[in-house]
């Protein structure tokens, strides 16, 4: 990191675009004019890091595929031959001999 001593209205050139002036100083607070061209966006770091997080989010929903509908597993052939209790028909009564 590059520090710098700046005293008020006095500038820091970022490449041959971007110029940062010092506008005003209280107490722990610095006041800073920006400027730049339109194509450079400029935002205050909670305001980039909130955009980064939103961008993260979105291409991380975009690159999930959608789950494909869950099939019923299909029944073997040995549950085929056994039935369900509550579907098998109820016996008759055995005659008293």
């Amino acid at each position: 990191m590059l520090v710098l001593s700046r005293r008020r209205d006095e500038s820091i050139m970022i490449g041959d675009d971007v110029e940062i002036t010092i506008v005003d100083v209280r107490g722990d607070k610095v006041r800073l004019g920006i400027t730049a061209p339109k194509s450079i966006p400029v935002h205050r770091r909670e305001i980039y890091d909130a955009i980064q997080r939103e961008k993260a989010e979105a291409k991380k929903a975009d690159e999930q595929p959608e789950k494909p509908a869950r099939r019923q597993p299909e029944k073997s052939a040995q549950q085929h031959a056994e039935k369900d209790p509550q579907e098998q028909p109820e016996e008759e009564p055995q005659q008293q001999r």
